[in-house]
């Protein structure tokens, strides 16, 4: 399938990590914390976290830890479907495509549910037709963009003459939980919101990249490192200080796949933003790669879960235009790692 559109959102309101603790430290769920909490959030967001800023939908910030479940769920309804349809309309405008074009929509999320799905939601919003095929994908966790990529490749391989579009949108900032959980902590400094549009056709060329190759692995004995569990009606992110270096040992297996599968004399290794340790686990297994792309989302926008690869690619594509091959990776719950390659094909 070819890329016809890629758009990357994120909300208006832009915290800087010193403007974070600031309101973390005023806060009054900081006060039911034990002091070394309190502490562990302040050496990360006043420390050298490899994050500038983060984004947030969810207004005034503080309003999050004083939210009941049901108020987070509904700022979520209010606002996901808001911002994923305004990504999903800036990825037509940049297109020939219009609204009424579209043969198919899939949406992944994971800091949310709502039934009918967030498809059905923006699917109106942005004006798709009433036959259009919608379809939800959640609990992939930050891994999701590229399994939903490989249903609409799935799509298109059925449909070659249809236009399919794909959303990966989160709301991390409706998914904050508190608590002395050093992954709850580390979750609540670094997670934030954003969403990420791409366009798709079976045949038209397009922006001229083709996607193909998708690989994945499941490792369910590692399902309690990293993952999502109810606490109070609310999410709670279970993070343990394991996952950076499994998530580099899990991308190097699919490097290798992808290697045995075809290896490429010239590529570009795009990876999910996970956090600063991450990125450092992964550059010790990749020492030929410094992951720039995928930094400098981190940077800017914080960890957005499912759409910061995709933020992360479509700053390769436009930065790096003589780039022939990129290999994307995405890791998150389950534990899962999947992989895709995006071929530029000669004109």
């Amino acid at each position: 399938m070819f890329l016809q559109s890629i758009f990357s959102l994120v909300p208006e309101q832009a915290y800087k990590q010193s403007e974070c603790w600031e309101i973390f430290s005023r806060s009054r769920v900081a006060q039911t914390l034990k002091v070394s909490s309190v502490e562990l959030v302040k050496k990360i967001l006043l420390g050298d976290s490899w994050i500038d800023k983060r984004h947030f939908a969810v207004e005034p910030i503080e309003m999050v830890f004083e939210m009941s479940a049901e108020a987070l769920n509904r700022k979520f309804e209010e606002l996901a479907p808001k911002l994923a349809a305004k990504s999903l309309s800036e990825a037509l405008e940049r297109s020939e495509i219009r609204p009424w074009d579209l043969d198919a929509l899939f949406v992944c999320t994971c800091t949310g549910y709502l039934c009918p799905g967030l498809s059905s939601h923006i699917a109106e919003r942005v004006g798709m037709r009433a036959d259009s095929f919608l379809f939800d994908i959640v609990g992939h966790g930050c891994g999701a963009a590229l399994p939903t990529l490989m249903a609409v490749k799935c799509f298109l391989t059925e449909n070659p003459a249809h236009y399919a579009a794909a959303v990966s949108v989160e709301l991390s900032s409706a998914a904050f939980y508190v608590d002395d959980d050093p992954g709850c902590l580390v979750s609540l400094c670094i997670f934030a919101d954003g969403s990420c549009s791409t366009l798709w056709h079976g045949t038209k060329e397009g922006l001229g990249w083709q996607c193909k190759d998708f690989f994945s692995l499941h490792l369910p004995k590692e399902r309690e490192l990293i993952r999502f569990e109810n606490a109070q009606g609310k999410l709670r992110n279970k993070l343990r200080r394991t996952v950076p270096v499994l998530a580099a040992e899990a991308v190097f297996k699919l490097h290798e796949k992808f290697e045995q599968n075809g290896p490429s004399p010239s590529r570009r290794l795009i990876v999910h933003p996970g956090g600063k340790e991450v990125l450092i686990e992964l550059q010790k297994r990749f020492p030929h790669c410094n992951f720039e792309e995928s930094a400098e989302v981190l940077r800017d926008y914080g960890n957005m879960s499912s759409p910061s690869v995709l933020f992360a690619f479509q700053r390769g594509i436009e930065s790096q235009p003589q780039e022939k091959e990129m290999w994307l990776f995405s890791f998150g719950a389950g534990f899962s790692c999947h992989g895709c390659r995006m071929s530029q094909i000669n004109r």
